[in-house]
């Protein structure tokens, strides 16, 4: 049998007990202060915070929450307590958008509440007829102090969803510009190559008729008796219609790789369907001396001994 404690020990053992008390007094007092501050901060988020037990009822609501609340038509900020969110998102009236987003976010609450995932998000769009708005939902999964919970929050994200859709209109403003930039391209491209094809034309134009309707009547008026004024003026209209044609003949030189000036007025009549005879008689040239351009034309253009038609390959050159 222990002997009974003496009276200064019980003094000590009451004196331990009274520090014991004192020190879970103080640390009391230390966590309720730590709470007030935890709701003070809650409190001063904007962001829209409630607290769901396991059946999605709110509990607990931030100032913020209450304040949504009310300007969803519910009549004080305690009424917002109590309310199932849940049956709040799958009664959900609005555009096919918000109806379907909401059922959304019910479904992934509920598989937060199961255990299926420790946390779930979305954009909830929360438009009203004067404005757009968007919100970022989220639920968190707590059950490592007691009970189990789950934080909602609704974060207004409305700045960023409007800098996106004005993102997205200017994206689709230059996507067109770019669609009529190359329409208006290949249309250019096509009046160019049209410009170049009628320039082109214009030229054996004007080539045909001054060799089939000027030379001829120069070269016999060169076999005619003439005085020396009128020869220089016959040399002088020689002259100038050769300056006229130049340009032309300087075209057709580059298409027509190395030719000799005759070779580029022998192939130009040929292109145009001339015969043999036709172009002696244009060029004043005897039919031997067109038969002998018309070869080293074949030969600089790579058909010597082939079958191939010269006038065909030569209009394949245009």
């Amino acid at each position: 049998m222990q002997p009974k404690p003496s009276y200064e020990e019980l003094l000590d053992r009451v004196k331990e007990l009274e520090e014991e008390v004192s020190k879970y007094r103080e640390a009391a007092e230390s966590l309720s202060l730590t709470g007030k501050y935890i709701n003070v901060a809650i409190d001063s988020l904007s962001a829209n915070i409630a607290i769901l037990d396991e059946n999605g009822m709110i509990v607990e609501a931030n100032r913020s929450w209450q304040q949504f609340g009310r300007e969803n038509k519910i009549e004080s900020s305690a009424d917002t307590l109590g309310l199932n969110y849940l049956e709040i998102c799958d009664s959900t009236v609005g555009t096919p958008e918000e109806v379907e987003k909401a059922r959304e976010v019910a479904d992934g609450i509920r598989k937060v509440i199961a255990g299926e995932l420790d946390e779930f998000g979305t954009d909830y769009p929360c438009h009203s007829p004067e404005e757009k708005r968007w919100c970022y939902v989220r639920a968190t999964r707590l059950d490592d102090f007691g009970p189990l919970r789950v934080v909602v929050s609704h974060e207004d994200v409305t700045p960023i969803k409007l800098v996106e859709e004005t993102l997205r209109e200017r994206e689709l403003e230059l996507e067109l510009q770019k669609q009529n930039l190359e329409e208006a391209n290949t249309a250019l491209r096509v009046l160019l190559k049209k410009r170049e094809e009628d320039k082109g034309e214009l030229e054996q134009k004007v080539l045909s008729n001054v060799k089939e309707l000027v030379n001829p009547y120069l070269n016999r008026l060169k076999h005619t008796p003439l005085d020396p004024q009128q020869r220089a003026h016959l040399e002088l209209i020689e002259s100038n219609l050769n300056d006229i044609i130049s340009p032309f003949l300087h075209h057709l030189s580059s298409k027509y790789l190395d030719f000799t000036p005759r070779e580029i007025e022998v192939a130009a009549l040929v292109k145009e369907g001339k015969a043999t005879k036709d172009i002696a008689a244009i060029l004043n040239l005897s039919m031997n001396a067109v038969d002998f351009h018309r070869k080293n034309i074949r030969q600089k253009l790579g058909l010597k001994n082939k079958k191939a038609n010269l006038r065909t390959h030569l209009l394949s050159l245009s």
